[in-house]
């Protein structure tokens, strides 16, 4: 894949995926997604990087969108229901990658994918919005920061849901919101952070961006909910990017647990984070 002027690490050498890591990506693989009526589905390649593409007829606009996981799981197949959803409040289509996971493909080989799938992307549709939760909001934000420092054509904007912006795994809300995440807590924090860094520092801004100097960055929006444990991370993101200059928009909401909007998309605030999401897609 060609990455010419990007100025990206270099790729490393992974390892294989344990067995247990492996039957976990089968069981995640076959939870069925219930596309909206409205949305279609197709598999496409950008800059050598499978994805799948969700959008509404003749849409209006772009999302470049990079799935959570923890860097080691998950694939753009299990993001279409909520893809749907978001492509057809915000008449929009939706692209998303599927990006190399850990242990097999260590960073920097999910930016690097990003990056070039980014090229291609912006090339076939014009300006996007780059988008992503948990990891790949973490990923998103990398992105954001590598497209800057190359003077590369901006995103129009970021979307952040629960967005994973550092790897050191040192906030306070580890331990204060232990218990009520149930979808993201330490140990799965320091286990995907092991298999993506493999060694690399953590305090690298390409892997924390909440670590990075923010200026410059595009309009975000942020979504992080109470009782998760990547709360403060994302507070500290927001304050940080404010701080620099940057146009913010962020909703930390009472009581919800990690990445709401895309697993439980019934609940009156996943609803309510829908709306937002379509109305900041319209607007930019």
């Amino acid at each position: 894949m060609g990455l010419d002027g990007w100025n990206l690490p270099g790729e490393r050498e992974g390892r294989p995926a344990p067995d247990d890591l492996a039957e976990r990506r089968k069981a995640i693989s076959a939870i069925p997604q219930q596309v909206e009526p409205g949305a279609t589905v197709s598999q496409e390649v950008f800059g050598g990087v499978p994805s799948v593409v969700v959008a509404v007829d003749d849409p209006g606009r772009t999302v470049f969108y990079l799935h959570g996981g923890g860097y080691r799981l998950g694939e753009a197949a299990g993001w279409t229901g909520f893809a749907s959803r978001l492509a057809t409040a915000a008449d929009a289509r939706i692209v998303l990658v599927d990006y190399r996971l850990s242990p097999e493909a260590p960073f920097p080989g999910a930016l690097r994918d990003a990056a070039s799938a980014y090229d291609a992307v912006r090339a076939a549709f014009g300006p996007v919005t780059v988008g992503g939760d948990s990891a790949g909001g973490g990923l998103a934000v990398a992105l954001a920061l590598s497209i800057r420092d190359a003077g590369r054509p901006a995103p129009v904007a970021l979307m952040l849901l629960s967005p994973w912006l550092d790897q050191t795994c040192e906030s306070a809300a580890y331990a204060r919101s232990g218990a009520t995440d149930q979808l993201f807590g330490l140990e799965a924090a320091r286990t995907g952070s092991d298999l993506y860094l493999q060694g690399h520092d953590p305090r690298d801004p390409l892997v924390s961006p909440v670590l990075a100097d923010l200026a410059g960055l595009p309009s975000t929006l942020l979504f992080a909910g109470g009782a998760e444990v990547l709360l403060d991370d994302a507070t500290l993101f927001a304050e940080k990017a404010s701080a620099s200059g940057v146009t913010v928009e962020a909703h930390l909401v009472a009581g919800m647990q990690h990445v709401w909007p895309t697993v439980f998309p019934d609940l009156p605030e996943s609803i309510r984070a829908l709306t937002t999401m379509a109305r900041f897609l319209r607007d930019n």
